[in-house]
């Protein structure tokens, strides 16, 4: 117990990494719309969610105390270490920091923030000038912002799976998908066919390896 306590009920530690990482989200996306804010504020609540059971309290390990003791016995699952519950099942035996699914994580979630910057740069000067968004990231696929956030969901999931955020992971995502559809109805309103001829050659959410080399 004296390693739980040290290990958890950081709640400073919560607010400051909840802080950072929705700041950080927010510059990159900078929302505008209800719909923005919308968005923005469920993916602000899977990472408090998420935060809260990495420094606060570690409800999905008490939940699964039991059946994690008994399949893995060699693992001290108050440790804070422990939490990275892939590393532990899988039976990584180093640092979990440095583990498979750890190292992976980084790359989805960097990756969704870059996605989402480069993205938000493409969109703010298309809506300055009037104009369909088709260069840059959505000359690949139709909405790399949302693309952009279920990446970094998903890779903190790898990183800390939690049974909360994985129940939060799938409605999020069909949120997007709704959010996603609903600006397609928009866009093709006010772009008519040169919104029809753009989403007839590029895929929303799973993009192509080359660019369709629209302007």
């Amino acid at each position: 117990m004296h390693e739980m306590g040290s290990s958890y009920g950081l709640w400073g530690l919560v607010l400051i990494n909840s802080f950072i990482f929705i700041f950080f989200a927010f510059s990159f996306f900078k929302p505008q719309t209800k719909r923005d804010w919308r968005s923005f504020g469920a993916f602000s609540a899977f990472l408090v969610a998420l935060f809260t059971e990495m420094y606060g309290f570690p409800l999905t390990i008490y939940l699964a105390s039991g059946w994690l003791q008994s399949n893995y016995p060699g693992v001290d699952w108050l440790s804070h270490d422990a939490g990275h519950l892939l590393e532990m099942m899988f039976g990584w035996e180093a640092n979990p920091h440095f583990g498979p699914f750890h190292l992976l994580s980084f790359a989805f979630i960097i990756g969704g923030f870059m996605l989402i910057s480069a993205a938000w740069r493409v969109l703010y000067a298309a809506q300055r000038n009037g104009e369909l968004a088709t260069t840059g990231p959505y000359a690949r696929l139709r909405h790399p912002q949302y693309l952009g956030f279920i990446l970094i969901m998903f890779g903190f999931l790898l990183q800390w799976p939690t049974l909360l955020t994985l129940a939060m992971f799938p409605v999020l995502t069909y949120m997007y998908l709704r959010l996603a559809r609903h600006e397609e109805r928009e866009a093709e309103a006010e772009f008519g066919a040169a919104w029809r001829a753009y989403a007839a050659e590029v895929p929303g959410f799973i993009p192509r390896l080359a660019a369709t080399g629209r302007a």
